[in-house]
């Protein structure tokens, strides 16, 4: 696997330039093309030394990240330099990943016979009829909040927004609710 080229285009630079110069946020299609650009470089440096299709793809989002974060904070003093940057917090954010997987290496070698096993087979299972007859002993308004909160992920301001209540409002009901939810399943599960 060939090593990714370390020297920035002309055109590279300019966009650097471009989200350096431009108010943060404001240059997104700068930064689109840069991260188009230097991401399939940056993919195969990880894949070549951290060897991992999924930590190449973290390396990848990192690296990025930090190199946007850093042109539109201005801390690049050349940006006509971004490929060095680029590939310099390549090899700083590699090692680190390096580390800490070391790390986890021998805390688990360490620690391997304090763990107790864990069989997923002995997970305890849902049983969804219950719940669903809990929920509908809800009153309607807890039963709502629980579902847009839940099943909609939605956050309690915008469950407040949609029933006209104020998101502490919201916090309360879904709280009180899921605590009638939690005794009524408790106490089905005992009665068996």
């Amino acid at each position: 696997m060939e090593s990714p080229s370390i020297e920035a285009s002309g055109e590279e630079a300019d966009l650097a330039r471009r989200i350096a110069l431009a108010a943060a946020g404001s240059a997104r299609d700068a930064e689109a093309e840069l991260y188009r650009r230097f991401a399939p470089r940056v993919r195969r440096y990880g894949l070549k030394h951290l060897r991992d299709e999924q930590a190449a793809a973290d390396l990848m989002q990192q690296v990025l990240l930090v190199t946007i974060e850093a042109l539109r904070a201005g801390k690049l003093r050349e940006p006509d330099r971004i490929a060095s940057f680029v590939f310099g917090t390549c090899r700083m954010l590699t090692l680190e990943i390096r580390r800490g997987a070391a790390r986890r290496d021998r805390l688990l070698m360490q620690y391997a016979d304090d763990v107790p096993f864990a069989d997923a087979s002995l997970a305890p299972r849902l049983d969804h009829e219950r719940v669903a007859q809990c929920l509908d002993r809800l009153s309607e308004r807890e039963r709502t909040v629980l579902l847009m909160t839940f099943y909609q992920e939605k956050p309690a301001a915008e469950v407040g927004a949609a029933l006209k209540l104020s998101a502490g409002n919201i916090r309360v009901i879904r709280s009180r609710g899921l605590q009638r939810l939690r005794d009524c399943v408790m106490e089905s599960k005992e009665a068996l």
